[in-house]
C-alpha cells in the first residue's frame, strides 16, 4: 500500500497537499474520514520538557497547530518538516474522528505509519517515539505567551472536502 502515498508525501508542497496524504492513509487503512476541517496556525511555544504540536478542540472542525516547530524544523532539519507535518496532522484528524483517548491515537499514527510508508520511514520514526526529535522541533526555553496567540487560517485546507465552492 505505501509505495503511493510515499511519493505523495514527496511531492506534497503545503500543508493542505500533507493533509490530503493524512485522509488518503486513514481512508486505506481504517476506513475512516471527515470532510470540512479547518487549519490554524499559532505560536505555542515549546519546551524540551513540554511540547506541543497541535490540538484539536473537541466538536470543531479546526486543528490548531503550533507554529513554533515549524520554524525550528526550517532551522535544524527540513528534512523532518514533511514527515512532522504528516505525524502532527494525521494525529489531530484521528482526534477529529472522535478517537480522544491518547495513547489508543499514539497507537493508531504508529499503525497507520507503518502501513502507510512502512517501518524505516521518518513519519513512523516520528510517530513511534517523537521526543527523539524533540531538538530538532524545540527552541531551547520559549515558553507559551497566552497575549502572542492569535491564530491564522490556512487558506485553501482541506480542499477535497470544498470543491462544490465556487
Amino acid at each position: 500500500m505505501g509505495k503511493w502515498l510515499v511519493s505523495l508525501l514527496e511531492n506534497a508542497n503545503t500543508l493542505a497537499d500533507i493533509f490530503e496524504v493524512v485522509k488518503a492513509a486513514v481512508r486505506q487503512t481504517r476506513n475512516e474520514n471527515r470532510g470540512g476541517l479547518m487549519l490554524g496556525l499559532a505560536d505555542l511555544g515549546n519546551h524540551p520538557r513540554g511540547f506541543l504540536g497541535a490540538f484539536y478542540p473537541v466538536g470543531t472542525n479546526i486543528i490548531v497547530m503550533n507554529r513554533n516547530p515549524l520554524s525550528r524544523i526550517k532551522d535544524s532539519k527540513p528534512e523532518l518538516f514533511k514527515p512532522y507535518v504528516f505525524h502532527i496532522l494525521l494525529h489531530e484528524y484521528l482526534h477529529s474522528l472522535g478517537h480522544l483517548d491518547e495513547r489508543e491515537v499514539r497507537r493508531m499514527c504508529i499503525d497507520i505509519s507503518i502501513k502507510a510508508f512502512g517501518e524505516g520511514h521518518l513519519a513512523t520514526r516520528l510517530a513511534a517515539n517523537i521526543t527523539e526529535y524533540i531538538p530538532n522541533l524545540a527552541y531551547p526555553d520559549i515558553a507559551w505567551q497566552p497575549e502572542s496567540t492569535d491564530i491564522e487560517l490556512v487558506d485553501d485546507f482541506d480542499r477535497s472536502s470544498v470543491n462544490y465552492i465556487t
